[in-house]
C-alpha cells in the first residue's frame, strides 16, 4: 500500500497567505519574533524531548484594544487525521500516564505542538495569555486541498492545559476588525471548579514526577549538596526567578555569568535577586534576615560557586531547578510546594531515625479534609500548633480564597479580602527552625500567608499575632493539626493549649490513634470539661505510606461548648477513603483514586456536619452515633457493633453453598471413573 504523502507545503501556502492577505507581520519557523520568545522557545525542551530549539511554523505578536499583547503560535501539519489528539477528559493530551511529556503526540498532531510550544512562552516569559493554533490538510479525490483548524486558549488560567475557542474555516479572526471580538471571546471562557480541579491535580502529579526526577538528578550528579542545601536551592532558585512585575525583574539563567570576582559570583548575584524580591514582599525585617542569612549561608560557599569548565555548580542546579519547576509556579499554582519536596527528599533517601522521622507532612487531600471539617471559610481564623511546612495552612487558604472568589462579586472587595486573609487569618507555629524555614517559604511561594508563621514554642505561646498587629490576640476560631506524636499526648497537649485560647469555632486533627485510647487519658478529660468531641474517624492505615505505619484518627472538636454525656459522638469508619496507595520508588502515581474517593472525602464532611441522613456510598456498618464518657478519656475510638448471631438466611446461604460444593465434587469424581474405566 503506498504512503501517503504529505500535503504540509500546500498547508503552509495556504495559511501563509490569508496571513499576508491581513496585513500581519508574521514570522515563519527560522525568523526572529522578539528576544524574549526566541529564548523562550530555545530554553524549552523540544518536542521530541531534546534539549532546546523550539521552532513553530509561524509566530505572531498582535495587540488588543486593551494594549496587551497576545503571542499567536501556529504549527502546520499535512494529514487529515492530524489536527489534534485528546485525552479521556477532552484534553490536549500531552502527558503520559506517568506524568510524562508525550513527545510522540507534541510531535505528530499540529494543536498538540502549538499547545507545546505555548508552554514553553508561559514557563520561560512574561506572557501569560497564549494563543495555540493548529492547521492540518490533505486532498480529497479530486485532488483539492481540503483544511482543519484548531484554536485553543493557553494561559496560568487554565493551567498551561489549553482550552478550545470555537470552530474557525480561516484565520481572519487575527486581522485587525476581528482581533479584539475573538479576544473577547477568549476572555469569555473559563473553566467549571471540577474542571480546574482535575487539571490542578494532573498538575499535581506532574509535580511529584519532576520533584523525583530532580532530586535523584542532584543526588546522584552534584556531589556536596545535603539534604537541606537541596530544599534551599530550590527555595532560592524559585524566589529569584519569580519576580515582582514592575519592581523586580524575574532572574533569567542567563544572568549568571560563572563569575569568580568577588561579589558577582552567581550565589552573590542570587542572594541580590532574593534580597530584592523580599524588600518589595513587605516580609517583616527579622523573617527577611533569617530567609536571607539561611539561604545565604547554601548560595555563597566556595564549592558550590566554584568555576569549572566555564561554569559553577551553581549555575548548572539553578538551571536544572527553573526548567524542572518553572512550569508550575509560573501558572500560579496554589499547592504545598516545599511539602512536596520536604516528602520527596526525606523519603526518597530513607531516614529511619533523627528528629525528622517525627516530622511527618500531611497529604494535601487530608489537609483540606481538615479545612474543611474545622468549618474553613472566607471569615475563619486559621490557626495551626505544628505547622511543618504549612501545608495545612496552605490548604485552609485554598479553601477561604475559593469561598472569597465564590461569594463576593465585587473585583476591589475581592482584592481587599485576599490580602487579608492572606496577611491576618492564618498563623503558624514551628519549632524545629529548618522545618521552620520550609514554612515560611512555602506560604510565600504559594500566596504569601508567611506573615505570622512563627518560630516559636506552642506550649508558651500567648496567641498574639507576629506581625501587623502584634499586640492584639489572633482571634482564632479554626484550629487544624497534625501534631509531633512523640509529644506529650501522643501530641493532645498541643489541642488542649489551642481550644483554650479560643472562645468559639471548630478544630479538626489528625493523631495517632492511641491518643484516644489511653495515652492522654487525663489530658482528654481536661479538654471534654471545656469543649465537646463531635466526631471520631478512624483513617486508612497507609495514608502516611512510607513515612508511618500507625492507624490514625481524625478527631473533630466544637470549641468552648463543655461536652455533656447525652452528646452524639459521629464514630465513623474510614478505612476505606476510595484511595489505593503504594510505595514504590518508581511509580508514576502512588495514589489512584479506585473507589469514588473524592465523592467519600466530600461525604465524610457531611457526615459530620449534617448527620446519618447524608449516608449514601458508606454503609451503616461505617457509621454510628453514640456516646462517650467525658470523665474517661480513653472511650473516643468506639468500634461499631455488629450483630454476630446468624439468621436464618445465613443458615440457608451456608447449606446452599455446602451442597453446590457436594455436587461439584460428586461430578468430578464421575467424570475421573469414566475416564479411567474407558468409557
Amino acid at each position: 500500500m503506498a504512503k501517503i504523502q504529505s500535503v504540509e507545503p500546500n498547508v503552509a501556502d495556504l495559511a501563509n497567505n490569508w496571513l499576508k492577505s491581513y496585513n500581519l507581520n508574521y514570522k515563519l519557523e527560522q525568523e526572529s519574533l522578539n528576544s524574549e520568545i526566541d529564548k523562550a522557545l530555545n530554553d524549552y525542551f523540544t518536542k521530541s524531548g531534546g534539549n532546546g530549539g523550539n521552532r513553530p511554523d509561524v509566530k505572531i505578536l498582535l495587540q488588543d484594544k486593551n494594549l496587551d499583547y497576545f503571542p499567536i503560535l501556529i504549527e502546520y501539519k499535512g494529514y487529515k487525521d492530524k489536527l489534534v489528539k485528546l485525552n479521556a477528559d477532552g484534553r490536549i493530551d500531552n502527558s503520559t500516564s506517568k506524568n510524562e511529556p508525550n513527545f510522540k503526540n507534541i510531535k505528530e498532531f499540529a494543536v498538540n505542538g502549538a499547545v507545546h510550544y505555548a508552554n514553553a512562552l508561559l514557563h520561560h516569559t512574561s506572557y501569560t495569555d497564549i494563543i495555540a493554533i493548529g492547521v492540518t490538510g490533505y486532498k480529497d479525490e479530486s485532488g483539492k486541498l481540503r483544511h482543519d483548524i484548531g484554536v485553543y486558549y493557553v494561559s496560568k488560567d487554565n493551567l498551561g492545559a489549553g482550552q478550545k475557542i470555537g470552530e474557525y474555516s480561516d484565520l481572519s479572526f487575527l486581522c485587525d476588525i476581528h482581533f479584539d471580538e475573538f479576544i473577547e471571546l477568549v476572555k469569555s471562557l473559563s473553566l467549571s471548579q471540577e474542571e480546574l480541579d482535575k487539571l490542578k491535580a494532573q498538575r499535581e502529579k506532574e509535580i511529584d514526577t519532576s520533584l523525583v526526577r530532580l532530586n535523584n538528578d542532584i543526588y546522584q550528579n552534584e556531589k556536596g549538596l545535603g539534604e537541606n542545601d537541596r530544599v534551599y536551592l530550590v527555595a532560592a532558585s524559585i524566589m529569584a526567578t519569580l519576580g515582582i512585575p514592575g519592581k523586580v525583574a524575574p532572574l533569567e539563567k542567563s544572568d549568571l555569568k560563572s563569575s569568580t570576582e568577588d561579589g558577582n559570583r552567581d550565589g552573590d548575584i542570587i542572594v541580590r535577586k532574593i534580597k530584592a524580591f523580599l524588600r518589595e514582599k513587605n516580609i517583616p525585617k527579622e523573617k527577611n534576615e533569617l530567609i536571607v542569612r539561611t539561604l545565604q549561608n547554601t548560595l555563597t560557599t566556595e564549592n558550590i560557586n566554584r568555576v569549572v569548565d566555564g561554569e559553577s555548580q551553581l549555575k548548572r542546579v539553578f538551571t536544572k531547578i527553573v526548567d524542572d519547576l518553572g512550569i508550575y509556579y509560573k501558572i500560579g499554582l496554589t499547592t504545598d510546594f516545599t511539602g512536596k519536596l520536604f516528602n520527596e527528599m526525606y523519603g526518597w533517601l530513607g531516614f529511619s531515625q533523627d528528629k525528622l522521622n517525627d516530622v511527618v507532612l500531611t497529604p494535601s487531600y487530608i489537609a483540606t479534609l481538615l479545612a474543611k471539617l474545622a468549618r474553613v471559610n472566607k471569615n475563619s481564623y486559621v490557626w495551626d500548633f505544628a505547622t511543618g511546612s504549612a501545608g495545612l495552612l496552605v490548604a485552609a487558604m485554598n479553601e477561604m480564597l475559593t469561598d472569597a472568589k465564590n461569594t463576593i462579586t465585587s473585583p476591589e472587595e475581592l482584592a481587599i479580602k485576599e490580602a487579608k486573609i492572606k496577611a491576618e487569618q492564618l498563623l503558624g507555629l514551628e519549632l524545629l527552625s529548618s522545618v521552620y524555614m520550609l514554612a515560611i517559604l512555602n506560604m510565600i511561594l504559594m500566596g504569601d500567608g508567611s506573615s505570622n508563621i512563627l518560630n516559636e514554642d506552642s506550649l508558651s505561646f500567648d496567641g498574639k499575632y507576629g506581625f501587623g498587629k502584634m499586640n492584639e490576640k489572633f482571634p482564632a476560631d479554626a484550629f487544624i493539626l497534625n501534631p509531633p506524636y512523640s509529644a506529650t499526648g501522643n501530641g493532645m497537649n498541643f489541642v488542649e493549649k489551642a481550644l483554650n485560647m479560643m472562645s468559639k469555632g471548630y478544630a479538626a486533627i489528625i493523631i495517632q490513634g492511641s491518643a484516644g485510647s489511653g495515652k492522654a487519658t487525663e489530658i482528654n478529660r481536661k479538654i471534654l470539661k471545656k469543649h465537646t468531641l463531635t466526631a471520631s474517624i478512624k483513617m486508612p492505615i497507609d495514608i502516611f505510606i512510607g513515612k508511618s505505619s500507625v492507624q490514625t484518627y481524625i478527631y473533630v472538636f466544637k470549641v468552648n461548648e463543655t461536652h455533656h454525656p447525652d452528646e452524639m459522638v459521629k464514630f465513623i469508619d474510614f478505612s476505606n477513603d476510595g484511595y489505593t496507595r503504594t510505595n514504590r520508588k518508581k511509580a508514576s502515581n502512588n495514589l489512584k483514586d479506585t473507589d469514588q474517593a473524592k465523592e467519600r472525602y466530600q461525604e465524610i464532611v457531611d457526615l459530620v456536619r449534617f448527620g446519618k441522613n447524608k449516608l449514601s456510598i458508606f454503609s451503616k456498618n461505617e457509621y454510628h452515633e453514640g456516646n462517650i464518657d467525658p470523665n474517661n478519656g480513653a472511650d473516643w475510638n468506639q468500634s461499631i457493633s455488629r450483630d454476630i448471631k446468624p439468621t436464618l438466611e445465613d443458615f440457608k446461604r451456608t447449606v446452599s453453598s455446602y451442597l453446590a460444593w457436594e455436587v461439584s465434587n460428586l461430578l468430578k469424581n464421575q467424570v475421573g471413573n469414566d475416564y479411567n474405566s474407558g468409557k
